[in-house]
């Protein structure tokens, strides 16, 4: 398997006033495809901000990051902003759903956005939400739903476009441990379903456990878990 991801001498540096905060400080990492890989490390260790520059969220201050062959760093953010849609997922610790809309319009909106007709987004979204075991639960907004369902909706949300790359940041940090249990096996099924590349950064040693792979954040470097 080729690599979908390729991280070379990658640098972030913050500005706090005059001071000078270096995060990182040269990670250098690949991550095949179809790979499920653990991001692990001590609370602020900057493990958000390398899934956010992955993710063409932030830029990094220097390196070079390749996804699916192209590098991201010099991209126009409109062009940046349609790579991202086609090819990244996203799951966040909060599930940042629009609380207005019901679970199946919130799973559409990607769809919505890279200008899907309405039904054909509505068809695509009800096929996800069934394959997260929400079919009875399309019409309930997000005060309607459990702690669980919400980020099962998140989850729904993120792979409506059946992304090549899936980036889950402490997605079950929130839930209980039964809860958690129940996404997290989620996750390993759909991989194997769409066969789609992971990296989740996680405090959970019995996720990270599971997963083909362990990288761990700490001063700046990545280093392999073996």
């Amino acid at each position: 398997m080729d690599a979908l991801v390729e991280v070379a001498d990658l640098h972030k540096t913050f500005f706090l006033g005059r001071k000078r905060v270096p995060v990182l400080r040269g990670v250098d990492f690949s991550v095949k495809r179809g790979e499920m890989v653990a991001v692990e490390g001590p609370s602020g260790a900057g493990k958000s901000t390398l899934l956010h520059i992955l993710g063409t969220l932030d830029r990094p201050s220097r390196g070079r990051i390749a996804i699916d062959g192209k590098p991201t760093a010099g991209l126009p953010p409109d062009e940046l902003a349609s790579f991202r849609n086609r090819t990244i997922g996203f799951v966040f610790q909060f599930h940042h759903l629009l609380p207005e809309f019901t679970a199946l319009e919130n799973t559409m909106m990607p769809a919505l956005i890279q200008r899907t007709a309405r039904k054909e987004a509505a068809v695509r979204a009800a096929e996800i939400l069934r394959e997260v075991g929400l079919a009875d639960r399309m019409d309930h907004r997000p005060v309607e739903l459990s702690g669980g369902e919400q980020q099962r909706v998140a989850l729904a949300r993120a792979l409506i476009l059946r992304p090549k790359l899936l980036l889950a940041d402490e997605p079950t940090g929130n839930l209980d441990e039964k809860t958690a249990e129940g996404i997290h096996g989620l996750l390993f099924e759909l991989n194997r379903q769409l066969e789609m590349t992971t990296l989740v950064v996680t405090h959970s040693p019995r996720l990270a456990e599971r997963m083909n792979r362990r990288l761990r954040l700490i001063e700046g470097h990545v280093e392999e878990i073996r």
